[in-house]
């Protein structure tokens, strides 16, 4: 066996013994001789693992350097052969030890990265940049770019005759354009979009023009049913222009979400509208399109929040299972993200925002009952919290605008889908966590949440026909407010009750505060008589009302609060009036419910004096609030005069001055001493009664006040008439002045404050 190996070995050169291996003849030799040589196998074992561990440990080169040591003990014979022929191979350097080779297995990576260049690193840099420059000059070359001239091409051959291939190449086009909203990071296109106006073509080629080509290339024809949409989905052509389409509709969506011009916007929500049944055959593009729809439902432009509107009904109403409960759950967390804060000119929006998730949550009354239940059931939560913990915290997670306008919104769902047996038991509930929110803090500063909240029970009670204890909350105002104390402070401008839930220290002071608090009682109470104007029990429900305002006329002395409530007394006791005179013809029980709702059902169409009066200030109401939203407040037009009060030795000086130029006939000392006299009462009063000036003066504000010139003059006389009536029980001893210096006196230049003070008959 040795003797044919040995043979084997010297017919094979130094490269093909290399190659070949001679380690495995080695150790067939070694295996061979160590039965002989050494023990029992347990100890071979031990010693053949501990050389595998050794020799893992050491490196190529010196186990190389020992495998041909052991072969000059093995084979003699061959190992003479090597020195005669290949003495390299014997001698050559192990000083490499292991550290050297895990160097170069480190390197093995590089080497083969190196093995096509020779040349240095500089060199290899120097093509790597040419080959990169090389590939982006072909991918320019790949790419077409779009002209104009191209756009209309496409639209003539479209027209003619609409072909896979050639919406595949608009499609690319449209692709390329989009991309470049969004950089260069577009991916790899096949066209290239590099001017302003080839886009703006370009997309309003796409806006008029694909949806009519993709209906004539899947041959898909409108159904007589307009409500009955038909899905592309059905047509055969579809599988092979799906991909197109799925592309064109993701550039739409890419689009839709990269604009902020108002009217771009607006065209491409109408492209949007016509393309739904396409988006309902590709869910993954749905959802996308539905993300920006509510985005814009909720923080677009009005025609946009339009659009998006009628774009989510009508993937909701077409795809109820799929997308109605996702839908209108983000759309009540956008709608409460939306209302934190309320002002003038967001309210419009916000109330749209109410009238359209209603208008959805028709959909399906099983849904709505399902979220309806759950957000109630926070709120509730959120009012539970307030009242049983009383920490800051908590009553302002209640008394805030995304509690209150949630609230709005629930009464709103449920009066418009009354009637409805699914939505009924909701009604309760939602009646309590309303009634708690007033109850929570009933204090003065929290008058327009009041207000709110009256409002919205108002509105559920009207449309549900349930009765709901609204007047309460508010004849109590009457009782609570003092409106005959004068206020503190003189206000600007009235206060706004519809933007506003608390109002601060300083608002309870002025006059305004107490004028906007008896127009927002009068608005809420004849607006809750209105919607029981009808009703066979009005004059016992108006009963404990007329009894309130009648001790409040007894109270209050301020014409200009006795003035509205005097009105709407006389209104509701003229409908109970008439209510109780066609009741007494009435002909049948009270215990006949049927007889009864034909009987209101009858005073309704013929009309009661109160729901005619209602239209009529309905009218008027509402042209104010219009004003009001618009910003263009009552007193803008008004020129009021500055108030510039003065030091009373300032004011003494210049009244010493004055009265001697009007009596020089006179001697210096009783023109003087009378001019003390007369201006030190007058300046006496106005130091004494700074109230009473501005309680004149915040009179001003009020439009009743500003009628016309001959009611100022009027004003005046009065005024002149208590100054003197004052002066003569000021002093008892007579004055220095005759009747006729008296008529000049009055007839003479007018004093800065007394020009601007007017009665409190006014």
């Amino acid at each position: 066996m040795a003797a044919k190996q040995k043979r084997k070995l010297e017919e094979l050169s130094v490269d093909e013994f290399l190659l070949s291996g001679f380690d495995s003849a080695d150790e067939g030799e070694s295996e061979e001789e160590t039965p002989k040589q050494k023990g029992p196998k347990n100890k071979k074992k031990l010693d053949s693992a501990a050389s595998q561990i050794e020799d893992k440990k050491k490196g190529k080169a010196s186990e190389h350097k020992e495998q041909l040591s052991r072969l000059k003990s093995k084979d003699p014979e061959f190992y003479k052969f090597l020195q005669a022929n290949d003495q390299t191979l014997l001698n050559f350097d192990d000083t490499d030890s292991s550290e050297d080779e895990d160097e170069k297995r480190y390197h093995k990576l590089p080497s083969t990265l190196e093995e096509p260049s020779s040349g240095d690193d500089d060199d290899d840099d120097d093509d790597e940049d040419g080959q990169k420059s090389s590939k982006k000059s072909k991918q320019a070359v790949e790419a077409i770019k779009v002209t104009e001239k191209m756009i209309e091409d496409w639209k003539t051959a479209l027209k003619k005759e609409p072909t896979p291939r050639l919406f595949r190449e608009v499609t690319q086009a449209f692709k390329a354009a989009v991309a470049t909203t969004k950089g260069e990071g577009g991916g790899q296109c096949r066209y290239k979009v590099a001017d302003s106006s080839v886009f703006n073509a370009l997309v309003l080629f796409c806006i008029r023009d694909i949806h009519v080509t993709m209906q004539r290339m899947l041959n898909l024809k409108p159904d007589k049913d307009q409500k009955k949409l038909v899905f592309p989905s059905s047509s055969p052509k579809w599988q092979r222009n799906q991909l197109d389409i799925k592309m064109y509709l993701s550039g739409v969506v890419q689009l839709l979400s990269c604009l902020t011009e108002a009217t771009v916007i607006t065209a491409v929500l109408q492209h949007t509208n016509q393309l739904v049944p396409y988006y309902l055959c590709l869910p993954k593009q749905c959802r996308h399109l539905v993300k920006q729809l509510l985005k814009q439902w909720s923080t677009g432009e009005e025609t946009s929040r339009v659009l998006a509107f009628l774009a989510l009904n009508k993937i909701c109403r077409h795809k109820q299972e799929t997308y109605l409960n996702p839908i209108l759950k983000q759309m009540y967390i956008s709608y409460v993200q939306n209302c934190k804060f309320t002002s003038p000119n967001v309210l419009p929006m916000i109330n749209f925002m109410q009238r359209t998730l209603s208008e959805m949550y028709a959909l399906d009354t099983q849904a709505t009952y399902q979220h309806s239940f759950m957000y109630i059931r926070q709120l509730a939560i959120h009012l539970r919290n307030a009242m049983t913990m009383k920490k800051k915290e908590t009553y302002q997670s209640v008394y805030n605008w995304q509690y209150i306008h949630c609230l709005y919104l629930w009464c709103r769902v449920l009066s418009t889908l009354h009637p409805s047996d699914v939505l009924q038991p909701l009604i309760y509930p939602l009646c309590q966590v309303i009634i708690g929110t007033i109850k929570l803090v009933p204090t003065a500063r929290y008058y327009p949440l009041r207000m709110h909240c009256c409002r919205a029970l108002t509105l559920l009670s009207s449309s549900t026909k349930t009765f709901v204890p609204v007047l309460p909350f508010l004849v109590e105002i009457f009782q609570q407010v003092d409106f005959n104390k004068k206020p503190g402070r003189m206000s600007k401008k009235p206060i706004n009750f519809a933007v506003i839930l608390k109002l601060n220290k300083v608002n309870l002071m002025e006059k305004a505060y107490k004028d906007g608090l008896i127009d927002q009682l009068y608005d809420l109470i004849l607006e809750y008589f209105h919607t029981q104007a009808n009703s066979i029990g009005f004059p016992e429900l108006a009963l404990p009302t007329i009894i309130q305002l009648k001790a409040f006329l007894k109270e209050c002395k301020v014409a200009n609060y006795s003035k509205p409530v005097r009105q709407l007394l006389e209104k509701v006791q003229e409908n109970s009036s008439y209510i109780t005179g066609r009741r007494q013809k009435a002909a049948f029980g009270v215990a006949d419910a049927a007889a009864v709702a034909a009987w209101e059902k009858q005073i309704q169409e013929e009309g009661t004096p109160l729901s005619r009066y209602y239209s009529q200030w309905k009218k008027l109401r509402e042209k104010e609030i219009q004003l009001e939203i618009s910003g263009k407040e009552r007193m803008e037009d008004l020129d009021l005069p500055e108030i510039k009060r003065k030091k009373i030795q300032e004011k003494k000086a210049e009244d010493k001055k004055e009265f001697k130029d009007l009596f020089q006939s006179d001697s210096d000392s009783d023109g003087d001493d009378a001019g003390i006299k007369i201006k030190g009462k007058k300046s006496s009063r106005a130091s004494d009664g700074d109230e009473d000036d501005l309680e004149d003066l915040s009179d001003l504000s009020d439009d009743e006040g500003m009628e016309g010139g001959e009611s100022d003059d009027d004003d005046d006389g009065d005024d002149d008439d208590e100054e003197e009536e004052g002066d003569e029980k000021a002093s008892k001893t007579p004055q220095p002045l005759s009747s006729s210096a008296l008529i000049k006196l009055a007839e003479g230049d007018e004093d800065v404050v007394e020009d601007l003070e007017l009665s409190d008959d006014d």
